[in-house]
């Protein structure tokens, strides 16, 4: 037996241009994201899980994140390999304009780990619509992080209040949030057992 295939860690615009914070809002939250989702994403290249990643061709001329501009490309420690594909998009869902849910159909993929930049757009809106899709979903609590946030009157809401009310939106009514921590505990939990596997 091998570990579950149908379950796929989908990471979502590790992109450079999130380094200039102030032109999405300052006080990123959460600094350690990065090295969690690079965590998850040895242990699914180590077990042959599907990996697959999501870069925001930005729309807006003076986005660090469009196309052509070094902020588009990915961050050093979470580049993917060439095996693993990587979806184009220009909207906050990963579905729409893609081939995302057709490739997932295609791999039999259920389950999808998602984690990246930022919690309440781009990671939100693709658990959302996955969730919708009949995908079953975990949000990565510590592998996303957002930035702070004016409200429509003008209030400033801080970075770590709104990661974490994304996160309590999301929690339940579309899927679970669960620290990397967390799902290594499920994922060992769910590896044959080597002794048992060669005595078949």
């Amino acid at each position: 037996t091998t570990m579950n295939t149908d379950t796929a860690l989908l990471l979502i615009d590790f992109q450079q241009g999130f380094d200039r914070q102030e032109y999405f809002g300052g006080n990123r939250n959460n600094p350690r994201a990065e090295e969690n989702a690079r965590i998850l994403l040895d242990y699914f290249r180590q077990h042959s899980l599907p990996v697959i990643h999501t870069r925001h061709n930005s729309v807006f001329e003076n986005s660090p994140l469009r196309a052509g501009q070094p902020g588009n490309d990915f961050i050093e420690m979470l580049v993917p390999l060439p095996s693993e594909p990587v979806i184009d998009k220009s909207v906050n869902s990963a579905f729409i304009g893609t081939n995302l849910d057709e490739m997932l159909k295609k791999r039999g993929i259920r389950k999808l780990f998602i984690g990246g930049l930022v919690t309440n757009h781009c990671v939100s809106t693709t658990a959302r619509m996955a969730a919708n899709m009949g995908y079953e979903i975990v949000v990565i609590a510590d592998a996303t992080a957002t930035f702070d946030q004016i409200g429509f009157t003008g209030e400033k809401f801080p970075s770590e209040l709104v990661h974490q009310v994304s996160l309590a939106s999301l929690n339940g009514e579309f899927g679970a949030i669960m620290t990397t921590a967390e799902i290594l505990k499920k994922l060992a939990s769910q590896e044959p057992d080597h002794e048992q596997v060669t005595s078949l």
